[in-house]
């Protein structure tokens, strides 16, 4: 036992090197930082549609039924109502674009908008289709911008579908 002892007496003990993580830290640190200013996220607000859309203080109770084969956009105030059917197996943006655009002219200071969509409608059209209820690309000065429509959307389920609905 006298042996084991001395050779624990004589062991120094070892020291940490740290070098390693320093390197790592100088490499890791500036990426990550590097990195953080090229991931954005893009959110959108989204609200469930109210239980009676006649509780609302607007002038317009904006509703855009989204059907597979059509759009139907009704004006819960004047009582219009507007299909709009597919165009090329896809849905009529540009027309959509200009019924909106009317609306806006009609109640400028409006800008909820309740999308109701049927089941199984594919993603890439529903982020289109609240593009283009939200904003529409004008030309102003020579260049392209963006004017507002209807930037405050509901999100809901379309009721079912009957025969000349």
């Amino acid at each position: 036992m006298t042996a084991r002892l001395r050779r624990q007496r004589r062991q120094e003990p070892a020291e940490l090197s740290v070098t390693a993580f320093m390197n790592l830290m100088v490499v890791l640190v500036p990426f990550l930082l590097i990195m953080a200013v090229f991931s954005r996220m893009a959110i959108l607000e989204l609200s469930l549609p109210r239980e009676n859309p006649n509780a609302s203080n607007t002038a317009l109770g904006l509703e855009i039924l989204v059907r597979q084969d059509r759009l139907i956009v009704r004006d819960q105030a004047s009582g219009m109502r507007q299909e709009l059917p597919n165009r090329d197996n896809n849905h009529d943006l540009e027309a959509l674009s200009t019924v909106l655009q009317q609306l806006k002219a009609r109640a400028p200071d409006v800008i909820e908008a309740r999308l109701l969509l049927e089941p199984d409608l594919p993603y890439e059209q529903v982020v289109q289709l609240m593009d283009t209820v939200r904003v529409v690309p004008i030309m102003h000065d020579d260049r392209l911008q963006q004017a507002e429509l209807f930037p405050d959307i509901s999100l809901g389920d379309a009721p079912q579908s009957q025969r000349g609905s």
